[in-house]
């Protein structure tokens, strides 16, 4: 199956696409960042985004997208608005694609990958260069982070796939 992982942003936002089987096993089929200029205004940003993503949801059309959940810092509260309006528009995109959207806690992601839901950005870049034997690790971390997401998702719907009904 083809699973789509969103690390939403505003400025950058991470996005991979995976074919994996459900098990260990996962193939990187794209990896990249979506960006979108600030001199552009909020409202033209957003539509940029919402299209380039679009964009990534008809070349793949994965049966569903991971999305990291929406996180506030009391030290940042600007950021969690700005990563609020970027995800928004990514859910909506992903919706509209028909793919199953999976929300994750960017902690659960983490401990997934890691054992450790604190795990820094480097361990995950890490972490992913060496599951999936990449020579070095995804620049910029929103890569690593959406190939994460996008592995927890896939091992997540293998996972409800396989369980036993009732």
């Amino acid at each position: 199956m083809v699973i789509c992982g969103i690390d939403p942003g505003l400025d950058t936002t991470g996005y991979a696409v995976l074919r994996t089987d459900g098990d260990c096993t996962a193939d990187i089929l794209d990896a990249g960042v979506l960006r979108t200029p600030a001199a552009i205004g909020l409202a033209k940003r957003l539509v940029l985004l919402g299209d380039d993503f679009a964009e990534v949801l008809a070349e793949w059309s994965p049966v569903a997208v991971g999305v990291e959940q929406l996180y506030a810092h009391y030290k940042h509260p600007r950021t969690a608005i700005q990563m609020g309006h970027a995800r928004g528009v990514l859910l909506a995109a992903a919706s509209r694609s028909s793919a199953e959207v999976c929300s994750f806690a960017a902690t659960h992601v983490k401990k997934y990958l890691t054992g450790n839901g604190r795990a820094s950005k480097a361990q995950i870049q890490q972490a992913i260069q060496s599951h999936f034997r990449l020579a070095a690790p995804p620049d910029p971390p929103d890569i690593a982070d959406a190939i994460a997401i996008a592995f927890c998702c896939g091992r997540e719907m293998a996972g409800r796939r396989s369980a036993p009904a009732g």
